[in-house]
């Protein structure tokens, strides 16, 4: 390597990486951050019809594409209407109509950034801050002072039409009332640079301001500007995004005569019916500093930037057309400047338009470079966020950058709607990307130790940028900034006083005294909330003396503590698995997801990870939804998945308090009933359920058959009937008085489901691999047996109670692997152990791992004796998170000394009310209401022009604003 090359080498981003300390977003239905990212986590749809205050449809809009002056797309994403304080920011309110509102909105965004980014703090200089924005063309006052300039021509066209010189100038007068005037602070009022510049001055920044104009990748184009001035020491902290506001009629014809937009009126990147782009207006910023400043002044740190990539596409066929080639030379840049390999990257958020031949061009250029670094096939999430908020064109890249930013914080892999069926054209099977049309955890990849995300944006001109970001820090001091249950408990010495407190007081954070009245409820909205405290206060009052009751919608209320007795911990086996075990939850909580690193980091480097089993790609039809089923049936994925999501739903529980005086678990779960009593170390817990997973696979031989199992539902004396003739099976599982399980040969578990059946008896075939707990998994005895024999399996620090008959674990380390390995081929004796359990004390039992068998099996067993059963998890049809969340509001009302805040939901931002004058402000620029009133007085009292009474009169004019560019251009507005 020669000294030069070795130069450029250290100058790489990766050698001195860059922290995103702050975000802050104004888009389509979204008024800032937290409800950008809630719009993207729920997978929301922000594209609407044009609204009134932009431009009239009917005068337009014409679903020809072809028809002069028109445009054939009437739909877009819109910023909501946003309150601003002209004073807050030293501007005088008589100049807000020659400024344009994109200036005004991005001061807004801006003081929000250095909120979010902890500008409040010592570490903060505003003399080495700069910004640098992306923002493309003229903003849209330029269309009000334009239009006004145009008046000698209308003169001169209604002097042609044989009207006077003095008509010709009172209707002149009346057309330059409907624009902003021309005036001192016109000029510097409609400058894109002055975006920036504004913030620069209002904000007070001392360090580079300027904007960047590189079409649709302006932002990015800000991005790699802002690097350079903190890498060049110039700046210790940049402001950067992209703004746009520019949903005028104007931008509408540039679409439509390009054409680029969606005859359908869908935004559809990666489907197989995408018909082309819908156009959005945003505003994103991002807060940048060295990453080994914002580590030393203890930043927030969202992301970290380690690579920028940006080319031209040189000669080509069109100004505007994508090139392959540029764009795998861009790419190429950014890894070579990350010092990562593409093959690293597991989250793409592609330009993603929805145009087939960008599409096309965009997927085949990633696909050649990453491919270069690996052979892995669809590993790779691909989305695009312009599919929820349109193409807000400058303000996509910062978009794109801050759902990243949020995605790799998060540990989550956000979703790309109105995907149904991937574009055909695209040969997905062997490309490493799938479409993420879903919103799915991030288990961290044994063979990829970093999360990592790139974005990509192209823009007219042949401009090409993509930049690699990569997780900070390990999450597990998340908090989570979109829409997630929460448990609201309150308690009070009397019903009366817990009404009230109901009705009007903040919830509590204290487990309640045993003898007041509590009630607790779980909400995942404030909405949601008040609806809940209504609904719950008209209980109360409606049954002042019930000792308890629970109401469906998940509000459990009892007059005093219950009698818990010993509280049991039971762990789900083999067969309660299902595809996305736990979703929601693990989304909303990090030790749930944390349970699943782990789980994932024991299956090496070798193989197909459990995340791609447990957590597969989307899947677009039925065939691939029974394929995944089946691949997660196998034991090697199914039981590390089952002991992940337990340990997971374990580990917070015990966090809020949770502490149970026994253990068991059913099968499987046995083991994950050894690790929460303590027997085992985490390492040896995810390792063991790995191997014992992988022992009692079937073996790859031709014609093994590895047995079935089935579940019948009837006494143990009906059973032994049924089983005559069938002496080849055996009794696995006596799981209930009334429910026992055979297993054996396949043929022979499918005969007796038949026979059962025609006897009048109730048998079913369990969705399992193989015939457990009998000789057909004997071969794992030996192979689960090495990987014991090298665990230490110490004596529970409280009564685990074993599966097989006579079994017990305790203080023999070498007794205790014997009784696990043993296990495998012992019938299973659950009823058993939970009788022997109630015998001992227990009143108490919360199921952990997926689905609600045990507690099932549990009320079957105890019936109508007292006991509490409660499951935390509610399978595959229902939300993870909010089943969790009630399970710990009911064990806190019966009495359990649970905490129930939640340390990973972020707080709300404290709800400062605006001060002084407030003007609503959207997309389109302030028009005062003097103006509006001038040219209304104008049309409706003003000049006429007297005709003959032979000559007809003209129609009516049209009501004011209703006309026009944008109605009548400078009246359209939020003033």
């Amino acid at each position: 390597m020669n000294a030069s090359h070795a130069s450029d080498l250290d100058r790489r981003l990766a050698r001195d990486p860059i922290a995103i300390v702050g975000l802050s977003a104004l888009y389509p239905k979204s008024r800032d951050l937290r409800e950008f990212w809630a719009n993207v986590v729920s997978a929301a749809d922000c594209i609407e019809d044009v609204p009134a205050t932009h431009w009239d449809v009917s005068e337009h809009y014409d679903s020809d594409p072809s028809a002069p002056d028109k445009t054939y797309s009437k739909r877009g994403g819109f910023i909501p209407t946003v309150p601003f304080n002209p004073l807050e920011f030293g501007l005088p309110p008589n100049t807000l109509e020659v400024t344009d509102v994109l200036q005004l909105l991005s001061l807004v965004v801006a003081r929000d950034l250095l909120k979010d980014a902890g500008a409040d703090q010592d570490w903060y200089d505003a003399s080495r801050t700069g910004v640098v924005l992306g923002v493309t063309g003229a903003n849209q006052l330029t269309q009000p002072l334009s239009a006004r300039l145009q008046t000698p021509v209308l003169k001169e066209v209604v002097r042609s039409c044989g009207l006077t010189e003095r008509d010709a100038e009172e209707i002149a007068e009346k057309f330059k009332l409907a624009f902003a005037p021309w005036e001192e602070n016109s000029f510097p009022g409609m400058l894109g640079n002055v975006v920036a510049g504004r913030i620069a001055n209002r904000l007070d920044l001392g360090g580079t301001n300027m904007t960047i104009d590189a079409a649709c990748a302006s932002s990015l184009g800000a991005v790699k500007a802002a690097v350079s001035d903190l890498l060049e020491r110039r700046a210790d902290m940049m402001l950067v995004g992209g703004c746009d506001a520019e949903n005028t009629i104007f931008m509408y014809l540039c679409f439509s005569k390009t054409p680029a937009f969606s005859k359908s009126g869908l935004i559809r990147p990666f489907d197989a019916d995408a018909d082309g782009t819908l156009i959005g207006e945003g505003i994103g910023m991002l807060a940048l500093r060295r990453l080994s400043d914002a580590e030393r002044d203890g930043n927030r740190i969202y992301a970290v930037l380690r690579g920028i990539g940006s080319s031209s596409d040189g000669r080509f066929k069109s100004i505007y057309a994508p090139r392959k080639e540029g764009q795998m030379t861009a790419l190429r840049r950014a890894y070579e400047d990350a010092d990562v390999s593409p093959d690293s990257i597991e989250l793409f958020e592609a330009h993603g338009t929805g145009t087939a031949v960008g599409e096309a061009t965009e997927l085949s250029a990633l696909s050649a470079v990453v491919s270069e670094s690996g052979e892995e096939k669809q590993y790779a999430a691909v989305g695009s966020v312009k599919s929820q908020i349109g193409h807000t064109k400058a303000a996509a890249g910062a978009a794109g950058m801050i759902k990243l930013a949020l995605a790799l914080h998060h540990k989550l892999l956000p979703p790309t709607i109105n995907v149904e069926r991937p574009n055909p054209a695209i040969d997905w099977a062997n490309s490493p990307f799938y479409v993420s049309s879903r919103t799915r955890p991030w288990i961290r990849d044994p063979r990829r130790p970093r999360r990592r995300a790139a974005v990509s944006s192209f823009g007219f001109g042949g401009t090409n940028f993509h930049v690699v970001l990569e997780e900070h820090g390990d999450g597990d001091d998340l908090r989570v900034m979109f829409p997630v249950s929460r448990v609201h408990l309150w308690h009070e010495p009397d019903v009366d006083a817990l009404a009230r407190a109901v009705e009007g007081a903040e919830p509590r954070t204290t487990p309640a005294p045993a003898g007041h009245p509590r009630l607790a409820l779980v909400a995942r909205s404030d909405a949601e909330l008040a609806e809940l405290r209504a609904l719950a206060v008209a209980q109360l009052r409606a049954r002042p003396t019930a000792d308890a009751w629970s109401h469906p919608k998940g509000i459990h209320f009892r007059a005093a503590a219950a009698s818990t007795g010993k509280v049991a911990a039971l762990f789900a086996g083999q067969g309660t698995q299902y595809v996305e075990p736990g979703r929601t939850a693990v989304l909303a909580l990090p030790p749930l997801r944390a349970a699943f690193d782990a789980a994932n980091a024991a299956f090496g480097e070798d193989g197909l990870p459990l995340s791609r089993v447990a957590f597969p790609p989307p899947a677009f039809d039925e065939a691939t939804r029974t394929a995944q089923e089946g691949a997660l049936r196998r034991t090697e994925y199914a039981q590390p998945a089952i002991g992940a999501l337990a340990a997971g739903h374990y580990r917070y529980l015990t966090e809020l308090g949770f502490d149970a005086d026994g253990f068991l678990g059913h099968s499987f779960g046995e083991l994950a009933a050894l690790w929460a009593a303590g027997a085992l170390d985490d390492a040896t817990y995810f390792a063991l359920a790995r191997a014992r997973g992988a022992a009692m696979a079937p073996p790859a031989q031709s014609g093994f058959d590895p047995g079935a199992m089935a579940a019948v539902t009837a006494s143990p004396e009906r059973v032994e009937e049924l089983l005559a003739g069938f002496g080849e099976l055996v009794v696995c599982n006596r799981n209930a008085p009334d429910q026992i399980v055979v297993g054996g040969a396949t043929d022979a578990v499918e005969r007796f489901v038949a026979a059962a059946g025609e006897a009048g008896g109730r048998a079913l075939r369990l969705p399992v691999s193989a015939a457990f707990h009998t000789p057909f998994v004997g071969h794992a005895v030996e192979a689960f047996g090495r990987a014991v024999a090298d665990a230490e399996i110490r004596e529970p620090r409280r009564p685990v109670y074993a599966n097989s008959p006579g079994a017990a674990y305790g203080s023999d380390t070498e007794a205790n692997r014997r009784t696990l390995v043993d296990q495998l081929v012992k019938p299973v004796e659950f009823a058993e152990r939970v009788e022997e359990m109630y015998a001992a004390g227990f009143r108490t039992f919360v199921e952990f791992g997926p689905k609600n068998v045990l507690t099932k099996l549990v009320d079957r067993i105890l019936g109508e004796r007292e006991h509490f059963a409660v499951r935390l998890d509610p399978g595959s049809e229902g939300d993870a998170d909010l089943t969790l969340k009630r399970a710990v509001a009911e064990l806190a009302v019966l009495g359990l000394p649970l905490a129930t805040t939640d340390r990973y939901v972020a707080e709300p931002p404290a709800e400062e009310p605006v001060k002084g004058m407030t003007v609503p402000l959207n997309g389109i620029n302030h028009v005062p209401e003097a103006r509006r009133a001038a040219y209304r007085d104008a049309l409706e009292n003003g000049y006429r022009i007297e005709r003959p009474a032979t000559v007809p009169a003209a129609a009516a004019p049209a009501p004011v604003g209703t006309s026009g560019a944008g109605g009548t251009p400078a009246l359209t507005g939020s003033g």
